[in-house]
């Protein structure tokens, strides 16, 4: 783990084992250093019957993760290291599988922005808290990538499944939800208001007890997701581009309007490769969705709208991306 110190932190503390992301000025985005600091505290952890609990959080006020580090996959792929890329998705993916399959509570302390790789360290283990402060989205579609990290897994089995649109409306849209909203649409399990954090966090560590939870948690009451589950399910419960449209331009309310402005806007190609994803998700396990997002890394990075879409958000940021065509579901799914 001394390897990984710089971006990632790991230590023990009691019966804790304690994980702090550790790049804020990057808003603690995973680079492979991180990832494989992951890896290797999930390996000394694993077998350890004295640890009780990992708690996992970010450095600094502003970000728990911001997602993986795309700016330098977009790099490899121009300047031609297909196998850095699939390294890196290799590693994360393996990752995301061994947090959901960690045998004790993988508790998150979510205080800031998560959005990406950030849910694929948190959303697969037992625990995800979030604050006032939290903002939880799948930003893929606006970078022509896809939900991935094991959340074509998560998405289609959010509160009213398939039908209910939720995850469709997440991972088409980029949604960005707050804490509470959060924990009303099944990304998070708990709601602590920031200013108890601090003694949380202390309960943790002093009594390895994730039953200390319950003294802090609150009720997060009626949310935006709440008032608008129905709309939700009307427009995106339809499983294809088309039907969300019409249904969206039938709704007619701001709210729709602002859903189709941003479908229209993002990655042609990525809206139909998230679609086609989250509908063989639905049928698919954990590990036969991180094959799946693993086996599609390939063809979606070499794609030019990857390129295109990570230079207009995160490179120039001038938000004005040039898509090319849309491509065929047959030339980007295996076995199609």
């Amino acid at each position: 783990m001394d390897d990984a110190a710089q971006s990632l932190v790991a230590t023990r503390e009691g019966d804790v084992g304690r994980l702090l992301m550790n790049r804020p000025r990057a808003l603690n985005a995973l680079d492979l250093a991180m990832i494989d600091g992951f890896a290797a505290a999930i390996a000394a952890w694993r077998d350890d019957s004295s640890l009780r609990l990992v708690l996992l959080e970010g450095a600094g006020d502003r970000a728990f993760c911001a997602g993986g580090d795309v700016r330098q996959v977009r790099l490899d792929v121009l300047e031609g290291r297909p196998e850095a890329v699939a390294a890196f998705f290799t590693r994360e993916y393996a990752v995301n599988a061994a947090i959901a399959a960690f045998p004790r509570p993988w508790v998150s302390l979510i205080d800031g922005v998560c959005m990406g790789g950030g849910l694929g360290v948190s959303v697969h283990g037992s625990h995800r808290i979030v604050t006032e402060h939290a903002l939880l989205a799948m930003p893929e579609t606006a970078i022509a990538l896809f939900p991935d990290v094991g959340t074509s897994h998560v998405l289609p089995r959010l509160p009213g499944g398939p039908e209910g649109g939720l995850g469709r409306w997440i991972a088409l849209t980029g949604a960005r939800l707050k804490g509470a909203e959060a924990v009303s649409a099944g990304l998070a399990t708990h709601y602590v208001p920031r200013e108890k954090l601090p003694a949380l966090r202390d309960a943790l560590l002093e009594s390895g007890d994730i039953a200390v939870l319950d003294r802090f948690a609150e009720d997060p009451g009626e949310t935006r997701i709440d008032a608008l589950r129905p709309a939700i399910a009307r427009c995106f419960g339809q499983p294809d581009r088309a039907g969300i449209e019409a249904a969206l331009e039938a709704e007619g309310t701001d709210w729709a309007r602002e859903q189709l402005a941003i479908l229209r806007r993002v990655s042609p190609t990525s809206v139909a490769v998230t679609l086609e994803l989250l509908r063989r998700g639905a049928a698919l396990d954990l590990a036969g969705c991180l094959a799946l997002e693993l086996a599609l890394t390939r063809p979606v990075t070499q794609h030019p709208d990857f390129a295109e879409g990570v230079r207009s958000v995160l490179v120039d940021k001038d938000q004005a991306p040039k898509w090319v065509e849309t491509a065929r579901i047959g030339d980007i799914f295996p076995n199609t």
